[in-house]
C-alpha cells in the first residue's frame, strides 16, 4: 500500500523553526531580543534648514497666438498656396478664391464713379453760370438754390461712388487669403472647388510658436496647502509667480531653455476644481509644438527651517509612516524606538531625496538611516555611528 509523503514534507519547515526559535532563545542571555542578536545601524541626528524645493505638474503646449482663418468673402476656393503644417510669415497668401465675380464688381463700381463724377462737372458748371445771374436779379433766387442743391448732390454722390468702389476693392483683396500671424499651420479644412462662405468657411488654423506657452493645472487642495505653508512661515515662494520653469519631455529629457509664469489664473475653474496657470518659453527653432504633453517643473520656492530624512529611513506602517530614532531602555541600553510622521515633499538635500517632515521630529533627534530591515520594534540596536559629513 502506498503511503503519500507530502504532508510530512510540510512539517519540516515548520519543525526547523521551531529549532532555530529554540536555539535562539537560549542565547538570550547574551543581550539579543528574543534571542536575535543586536541589529547593527546607523543614525543621523536631524537638523533645521533651508531647503530649496520644486513642484511639478502635469502640462500641455500651446501656442501662444492662435488664428482661425477663415473666408471674408463668399466664393470657390480656386487654389491652396501653402505646404499643410509649413511654417508660414503674417501676410502670406495661403488661399486664393475665384476673384472674377469681384473683379466684375470692381469695373461696374469704377463706371459709377466715373458716372457720378460727370454728373458732378456738369453740376458744378450750371451752379456756376447761374449764381452770377441771381446776384443780378436775372433769374429767380429758386432757380440758383436748385443749382447749388443739384451740385451739392452731386458731389455727395461721387462720395457714395468712391466708397463703394473702395469696398468692392476690398473684397476683391480679401480673395488673396492670407496669414494673419506667422506661425504653424494646420491642415487645409477646404480643398480647390470648395464653396467658401464670407466670415463662416473655415480654412486653416495658424499656431505662434515663438514663444510657445504651457497651460498646467494647480488643485484646489495643493494651493490651500502651500498658502498654509507660507503663512507658517515654513515655505517661501517667489514674488509674483516669479518661478524660474523647467519642462521635462515626454522622454525624460529637459528642454534647454527655462521659462516663466505669464499667467495665473486666481479663479477655481468648477469644472476641475483647479487654478490655472501658464508658463511661456522661447522656442525659435520650433522644437515645442502645440499639444505635447510635458512635465511642467517649478523652481525657486524654498522650506524654511525645515527637517528632512533620507527616504530609506521612512517606512510604512499599519497606522502610516513613521522612522525609527535612537532611544534607551530602562536598563540604559539602546533600543530602536518606532516614530509616527508626517511627510511632506520629496526634495534633494544634502546630496540626496530626502523626504520633507512636517510633524513628528524635532532637530537633534538621533534618526536611524542605516540598518532598518534588522530592527524588531522597541529591540536593541548597536549604533555603527553617523553618515559621513553628519
Amino acid at each position: 500500500m502506498h503511503v503519500p509523503t507530502r504532508p510530512i514534507v510540510r512539517l519540516l519547515p515548520a519543525v526547523a523553526v521551531a529549532l532555530i526559535v529554540a536555539a535562539c532563545g537560549k542565547s538570550g542571555s547574551q543581550g539579543g531580543f528574543h534571542g536575535f542578536p543586536p541589529a547593527a545601524v546607523t543614525i543621523e541626528h536631524v537638523k533645521t534648514e533651508t531647503i530649496p524645493v520644486s513642484f511639478e505638474y502635469v502640462g500641455q503646449t500651446i501656442g501662444s497666438k492662435d488664428a482661425e482663418v477663415r473666408a471674408r468673402v463668399t466664393g470657390i476656393v480656386e487654389k491652396r498656396l501653402y505646404d499643410e503644417g509649413a511654417a508660414v510669415k503674417a501676410g502670406q497668401v495661403l488661399f486664393l478664391i475665384d476673384p472674377k465675380p469681384y473683379q466684375a464688381q470692381v469695373e461696374a463700381a469704377d463706371a459709377d464713379l466715373a458716372r457720378a463724377k460727370a454728373q458732378k462737372a456738369q453740376a458744378d458748371r450750371e451752379n456756376a453760370r447761374l449764381q452770377p445771374l441771381a446776384l443780378h436779379k436775372a433769374i429767380g433766387q429758386k432757380e440758383a438754390d436748385d443749382a447749388a442743391s443739384t451740385a451739392d448732390l452731386a458731389a455727395a454722390g461721387v462720395k457714395s461712388a468712391q466708397a463703394k468702389l473702395d469696398e468692392v476693392k476690398l473684397d476683391l483683396g480679401y480673395t488673396r487669403v492670407v496669414a494673419p500671424i506667422s506661425g504653424l499651420t494646420s491642415r487645409a479644412l477646404q480643398s480647390e472647388g470648395s464653396l467658401a462662405t464670407a466670415n463662416q468657411t473655415l480654412l486653416t488654423t495658424i499656431s505662434q510658436t515663438d514663444p510657445i506657452w504651457v497651460v498646467f493645472n494647480v488643485s484646489e487642495n495643493e494651493e490651500l496647502r502651500l498658502q498654509r505653508a507660507v503663512a507658517a512661515h515654513a515655505l517661501e515662494l517667489p514674488k509674483d509667480n516669479a518661478y524660474e520653469v523647467t519642462i521635462v519631455l515626454s522622454d525624460g529629457s529637459s528642454f534647454p531653455r527655462k521659462g516663466r509664469i505669464n499667467f495665473a489664473d486666481t479663479r477655481v475653474n468648477p469644472s476641475t476644481g483647479t487654478y490655472e496657470m501658464r508658463a511661456t518659453l522661447p522656442n525659435a527653432d520650433g522644437a515645442l509644438k502645440p499639444g505635447q504633453f510635458v512635465r511642467v517643473v517649478l523652481n525657486g520656492a524654498r522650506r524654511v527651517d525645515a527637517i528632512a530624512v533620507p527616504q530609506v529611513a521612512v517606512l510604512d506602517g499599519p497606522q502610516g509612516k513613521f522612522v525609527y530614532v535612537a532611544g534607551k531602555d530602562k536598563d540604559g541600553k539602546d533600543v530602536a524606538v518606532p516614530k509616527p510622521v508626517k511627510v511632506g515633499d520629496w526634495v534633494d538635500a544634502s546630496g540626496a531625496h530626502r523626504w520633507i517632515v512636517e510633524s513628528g521630529l524635532a532637530a537633534g533627534d538621533p534618526v536611524i538611516v542605516d540598518g532598518m530591515a534588522r530592527i524588531m520594534g522597541g529591540g536593541p540596536i548597536v549604533i555603527g555611528g553617523s553618515p559621513a559629513g553628519k
